[in-house]
């Protein structure tokens, strides 16, 4: 397994999907990984850190500079939608997210007002586990 792979986790309201994946990947990948918190919002960002993150950065402008260090992006659905996250997710993060070059593995949690077809409603710690194991196999494959 490749060690030290740089994973950003990026999250926002309260963080608390992100720190749920950051514990889940620590759990799971130990020392293979540094794990940095991006927060939409200062609130996610400390929740994340607090949640076992190496460490954390704040908005826009931390996401761009940050995402393009990263080996590999996690995170909800929404952080490719602009407007998603109760409007928190801006039309800048939606596109920084999807152009940095890092590998991306997105929950499909659901967004109010974007429907997905032939996608299955599990919990998100299916979810997240499933997630998770995507992420070691891409890090073995690496």
């Amino acid at each position: 397994m490749k060690v030290n792979v740089k994973i950003a986790v990026i999250d926002g309201l309260g963080g608390g999907l992100g720190c749920q994946i950051i514990e889940d990947l620590k759990k799971e990948l130990k020392d293979s990984i540094e794990i940095t918190a991006l927060g939409i919002n200062s609130q996610a960002t400390s929740n994340m850190v607090k949640a076992g993150a190496y460490r954390g950065a704040t908005g826009e402008n931390a996401i761009r500079i940050t995402t393009k260090e990263m080996d590999v992006l996690v995170g909800p659905l929404g952080i490719i939608i602009a407007g998603a996250m109760m409007g928190e997710v801006t039309p800048g993060i939606a596109e920084i997210v999807m152009s940095s070059p890092a590998k991306k593995f997105l929950l499909c949690v659901k967004q109010p007002h974007v429907e997905l077809i032939e996608v299955d409603d599990q919990p998100v710690a299916v979810l997240i586990k499933k997630l998770v194991a995507r992420v070691r196999e891409f890090i073995q494959g690496n």
